[in-house]
């Protein structure tokens, strides 16, 4: 089955809103614009071609999304604004035929007109016939290839399958038990996996969601969760580390239709899940773990388990199986470290035109993550570090993870980064770049974050080397930006 069909083998007549706030569209609407564009695109340009999308998350970017996807081609969406250097790049590798984006990306880019779709060409596309749900079309086809940040600084390709999007969506739905009762507020961008997945999910049992790109306006925040009765959030650490501590007025407000808010995207600290859940005791707070290999996600940690097994990043999701192992390939017994492995029918098909990288990353049919973590006795995992980021400080490993969330009990402080630089005589020295709210930067110095560090962790855990900072400079997509 094609993931579109999937989307709306329920939802295709409903005369209900999906898209509420600025813009608006019923499922109707969509449904029947998507398949008039899709058959455009088809009659256009044919199939399993890649199509490259640009654009903030908007009714164009859903439209042409879903459309590209029904089409039988492949949808690339990037960040809209992508520097030209990375687009160049992935549009050699990946050689669309078409582009929809804006009349600014177009210009900015140096696209070809002739090869770019616009928003206001959206509404000229006349109807087409409606083409039947395809019976027989393969899912194991790639619908789409997510770009995400490679180790060598050249940007990934990672090849989703109409396959990997139905299974991951339908674990989603139900681990979280959605229904069309359920109104998301949006702040992730489409073009993130973490985005993708709100979409997908909510477009699949009947629900809706409400759009917001202005993040950074806390107060806008507060009032599309309050105005437009929003029963779910999602977020990156970040976003909750400055909804809470940014301001006062977040945690002050009653969001009498919250339900719950899911959190992926990175480890978020203890000290704010727990800040959080005391703030809104009648809100869950649904830890996850995920990666763009594994569509979006693979494991969570049921609410009324976190008091339980505060840190974990839980089990893995319906459908989706994990294993802890060490070098050997041997599951690890409870106490020691390994990698975190993952196997299920969400995992990539591989990395676009990297061979090498792919068998790297998928042995066996299970997906090797880069992460390390232990487990317990009940087998729930627990998030150590990434492989990469280990520190090494007179021959002692040290993970960031374990300094940083000492630094973040300090009310005062909005986010802390750890880091290894280089010194001729330990190999490595900690850096700590603590971001601090702007009422506290006469009472958080060096040497009163290095008292609180002294009190908690062994000596040669201990920064010596500290930046204090007001802003946090976060990505996009939201994930907080180191260098």
């Amino acid at each position: 089955m094609n993931a579109f069909d999937y989307f709306f083998e329920k939802t295709a007549d409903l005369d209900k809103p999906f898209l509420v706030g600025k813009e608006e569209i019923n499922y109707k609407n969509l449904y029947t614009d998507c398949v008039n564009l899709a058959s455009r695109i088809e009659e256009e340009v044919g199939r399993n071609n890649h199509i490259i999308l640009l654009s903030v998350n908007n009714l164009f970017f859903i439209t042409s999304y879903l459309a590209i996807i029904k089409s039988g081609n492949i949808c690339i969406p990037l960040d809209p604004s992508i520097e030209k250097e990375n687009f160049r790049y992935i549009n050699e590798l990946t050689n669309p035929v078409l582009v929809f984006t804006t009349k600014e990306n177009e210009q900015r880019l140096g696209l070809k007109a002739d090869s770019c779709i616009l928003p206001d060409a959206l509404d000229n596309f006349q109807p087409q016939v409606i083409k039947p749900v395809e019976k027989d079309f393969n899912k194991e086809n790639c619908a789409e290839i997510i770009f995400t940040s490679g180790s060598t600084g050249k940007p990934k390709g990672v090849m989703i399958s109409h396959k990997n999007l139905i299974a991951n969506t339908q674990s989603i739905i139900e681990y979280l038990n959605l229904s069309q009762n359920d109104r998301m507020l949006v702040v992730l961008p489409f073009y993130y996996c973490y985005g993708l997945s709100l979409l997908h999910t909510h477009l699949k049992v009947g629900g809706s969601i409400v759009l917001n790109n202005s993040f950074i306006f806390l107060g806008s925040i507060i009032r599309d969760l309050k105005m437009h009765n929003c029963s779910g959030f999602a977020g990156v650490p970040s976003h909750f580390q400055i909804l809470l501590r940014k301001s006062d007025s977040f945690k002050e407000t009653v969001f009498t239709d919250l339900k719950y808010v899911t959190q992926a995207g990175g480890k978020l600290a203890t000290i704010f899940i727990d800040e959080f859940r005391e703030s809104f005791p009648d809100v869950k707070f649904i830890v996850m773990y995920g990666q763009t290999e594994a569509t979006a996600r693979l494991s969570y940690l049921p609410p009324d388990l976190y008091d339980k097994k505060k840190g974990s990043m839980g089990k893995g999701i319906p459908g989706v199986e994990l294993k802890v192992i060490n070098e050997k390939g041997e599951k690890i017994k409870p106490g020691e470290t390994g990698e975190v492995i993952a196997h299920g029918d969400n995992i990539m098909i591989g990395y676009f035109s990297d061979e090498e990288g792919t068998r790297n990353t998928i042995k066996n049919g299970w997906l090797y993550t880069g992460d390390l973590g232990t487990v317990d006795k009940d087998g729930y995992i627990y998030l150590t570090a990434r492989k990469k980021e280990i520190i090494k400080v007179r021959g002692k490993r040290i993970s960031p993870k374990e300094i940083e969330a000492v630094i973040l009990e300090l009310k005062e402080v909005i986010d802390c980064s750890i880091e290894g630089i280089e010194d001729d005589i330990e190999g490595e020295q900690l850096k700590a770049t603590v971001i601090v709210r702007k009422d506290a930067l006469n009472t958080i110095t060096k040497e009163s974050i290095m008292q609180h560090c002294s009190k908690h962790l062994a000596l040669y855990k201990i920064p010596h080397i500290y930046e204090l900072k007001q802003e946090l400079t976060i990505s996009a997509t939201g994930k907080k930006i180191k260098k």
